[in-house]
């Protein structure tokens, strides 16, 4: 049973899609009518596309009269086509969303001034610039085909046991992005040194990204896996035979960085796009239809499945997420066998 502030803030976030634009704080008039006669925007993510698409589907119900261009590639190569337009005056992104904030720190003048109305809502550890912002963030999870696993894992730990060694696990590699990045610092800070030879020792099923592993785990190609929680919600979600859970040593999250960059053509519909995706409405949308987790300090809710007072969030320490990735990211593939 719900308690009484958990209904509270259920009905509020409900009450958000209740309330015309009107009442909520999207920003000025004179901002969302220049935004209108725009008309367009051209969105740069990382993220995944069918998730995404949905993003794009819900802040259309709240203003139809923006055309959202979706420009979807994985983290290296999208950092490698913003520096390459930049670089020829040619950066056609009206907004850049990213998983790795390291990656993008390093292209922060690349991007003008910008905070949401409810910018002091939001964790200040979330931040990595005041131009640049968590419009996403997302929480990895253990899901399991349930055709395939009868005696399911209840923890992390529980991914080293030799009763699902011989392939039965698969492994988005460290090397992938942020988001993969920050769950193998939670694995060698919070799970022990020692962690990463003991789960290499049922070898694993190495991928390059989220989307195939997702693929593979309700195919049955492999039983378990550790997933971003958005990527296989959907799937659950649609009548994959698959559960996810949060397991209790904890759930590492990984904010994205999004900003609107100086040369955006149409830089107030950006900017209505991400004061959209950045308030409570867009927050709730993404929690409650995807499986996001939130960066508000106040999540208005959580996904399905997972409860604050059971699961610890993490959230990885800026500086040592630089400091420590390449190093680090070098001695996983040693560990795992992984050679690019």
């Amino acid at each position: 049973m719900m308690t009484g502030i958990r209904m509270a803030t259920a009905a509020l976030a409900t009450l958000a899609f209740a309330l015309p634009a009107a009442a909520q704080n999207f920003g000025s008039p004179e901002l969302i009518a220049a935004a209108k006669k725009e008309g367009r925007l051209v969105y740069y993510t990382a993220n995944f596309a069918e998730v995404e698409q949905e993003v794009i589907k819900a802040f259309n119900k709240r203003f139809p009269e923006i055309k959202v261009e979706m420009v979807r590639a994985p983290g290296g190569q999208l950092i490698t086509r913003v520096k390459t337009e930049a670089a020829a005056g040619k950066l056609a992104a009206d907004v850049i969303d990213h998983s790795d904030r390291a990656l993008m720190i390093g292209l922060v003048d690349l991007f003008q001034d910008y905070a949401p109305p409810n910018a002091a809502d939001y964790r200040t550890d979330a931040l990595i610039s005041p131009k640049l912002w968590p419009r996403a963030t997302i929480a990895w999870s253990i899901a399991y085909n349930t055709a395939l696993v009868k005696n399911p894992p209840k923890t992390w730990m529980d991914l080293t046991k030799p009763e699902y060694a011989n392939k039965q696990i698969g492994q988005v590699i460290a090397a992938s992005g942020g988001t993969t990045w920050t769950r193998i610092m939670f694995e060698r800070q919070v799970l022990g040194e020692d962690y990463w030879k003991k789960q290499a020792a049922t070898t694993p099923v190495l991928f390059p990204s989220g989307a195939p592993t997702s693929d593979s785990l309700v195919r049955g190609e492999i039983s378990i896996a550790p997933l971003l929680y958005n990527i296989v919600y959907t799937k659950m979600k649609e009548g994959a035979p698959v559960k996810i859970f949060f397991p209790p040593e904890g759930a590492p999250v990984n904010p994205y960085a999004s900003g609107v960059p100086k040369t955006a053509k149409s830089p107030n519909a950006a900017k209505l796009f991400l004061n959209w995706n950045l308030s409570v409405e867009g927050q709730t949308f993404m929690i409650k239809e995807l499986g996001n987790l939130t960066s508000l300090k106040n999540p208005p809710v959580y996904p399905e499945g997972f409860d604050p007072k059971t699961v610890k969030i993490w959230f990885p320490k800026f500086d040592e997420y630089v400091k420590l990735h390449a190093s680090w990211v070098e001695e996983w593939n040693k560990t795992y066998n992984y050679r690019q």
